[in-house]
């Protein structure tokens, strides 16, 4: 029997891609739950919108009853829970959203999950797979600090140490979850993840900030000295392990899903400029002469690096892309698909936030 997957948040950058991979890859029925905050957009599952397997609903994860109502209507085998508020300079801003959908939203979904599960004849059949963040686990050793700053990853055990906001709640959403495990028996996997990046996502985020500020010829703004190191994941391979340890993973098991691309921000912004000036050059100006350094993030964590090899072992997941390989690919789907970015300009202006976070 084909199976239901409900996956919350589906209309944002890594559900939509969820999305699209199980419409275009399996047989699944596939039903989107989102209430469309400034981040979400439908014209992402454009391509899939019009599958028979395809039901979308507008809910918000806080709403109990509407939530019940679609675990009533569309009686899921996997609930694929990726709704959050996810932007770090937000969260420092404005934590009390934060708290509402990371926390309280995750709250509603397990309960509403548990009071389903417990009535279904086959609970076997049942999985709640819970994505978060690698930045639970706060900062690592950075090469600025000591030479054998590699010999440190995150891996599934490291301890919890949340730095901003939103990865304290984050934390505190992976902490229910494995509650809900441990105290009611609620089947469930848990995804921790490094920097996604790739079509479709909000230009609030580092790398199609910085692609559509340099197509316009605006100021490239980097955070501090721009030395911050991250490790970049094709969000196509992130979505395909998601829906790997969705079907495959073992029940109360965490697997980290790294993109083995470890790199400081400023090379980051720098490869951006050179690709451009490759496939997209502007006569008048060079792109990296855009380059500004501006005022850092409160309390910003300096390195963040994976190691992924639970899921590559147990799974046989690896990612396809490497970081210029998927880099290219996002510059030319920016480039290519004005249509999908052009119109957030009248919700978002691209300004700085996150400041307030030090007053």
């Amino acid at each position: 029997m084909d199976k239901v997957i409900l996956v919350t948040g589906g209309a944002g950058f890594i559900g939509s891609a969820v999305i699209r991979y199980l419409i275009k890859n399996t047989n699944f029925k596939v039903v989107n739950i989102d209430k469309l905050t400034y981040a979400s957009n439908l014209d992402s599952l454009r391509e899939v919108a019009d599958s028979k397997n395809y039901f979308f609903e507008k809910v918000d994860i806080c709403d109990k009853e509407n939530v019940r109502k679609v675990f009533e209507t569309y009686q899921p085998d996997i609930v694929m829970h990726l709704a959050a508020e996810s932007h770090v300079d937000r969260s420092i801003d404005g934590p009390y959203d934060f708290i509402q959908t990371n926390i309280l939203g995750t709250f509603t979904l397990l309960e509403e999950s548990r009071r389903y599960w417990i009535n279904l004849k086959e609970k076997a059949n049942f999985i709640f797979h819970h994505i978060s963040t690698d930045e639970v686990y706060g900062e690592l050793p950075h090469p600025d600090e000591r030479a054998d700053y590699h010999k440190y990853l995150f891996t599934e055990n490291t301890p919890y140490a949340p730095s901003s906001p939103y990865s304290a709640t984050k934390a505190s959403s992976d902490h229910l979850v494995r509650a809900w495990h441990r105290t009611y028996g609620l089947p469930v996997v848990i995804t921790n993840c490094s920097n996604n990046y790739g079509p479709y996502q909000f230009p609030e985020k580092l790398i199609p900030l910085m692609i559509l500020n340099a197509i316009e010829g605006k100021k490239l703004p980097v955070y501090g000295k721009g030395d911050q190191i991250r490790d970049w994941l094709y969000v196509e391979d992130h979505a395909e392990a998601l829906v790997l340890v969705a079907t495959k993973g073992k029940i109360g098991e965490t697997y980290n899903i790294g993109g083995d691309n470890e790199r400081r921000n400023i090379e980051v912004v720098h490869k951006i400029c050179e690709i451009l000036e490759e496939i997209y050059p502007n006569k008048d100006i060079s792109y990296k002469d855009l380059i500004t350094f501006v005022e850092d993030r409160p309390g910003h964590d300096r390195r963040y690096a994976i190691d992924a090899s639970k899921i590559k072992r147990e799974l046989g997941w690896k990612p396809k892309e490497n970081f210029e390989s998927g880099l290219r690919k996002t510059i030319e789907w920016y480039l290519k698909n004005r249509w999908w970015w052009e119109p957030l300009q009248q919700r978002y202006k691209r300004e700085r936030l996150g400041v307030g976070g030090k007053k």
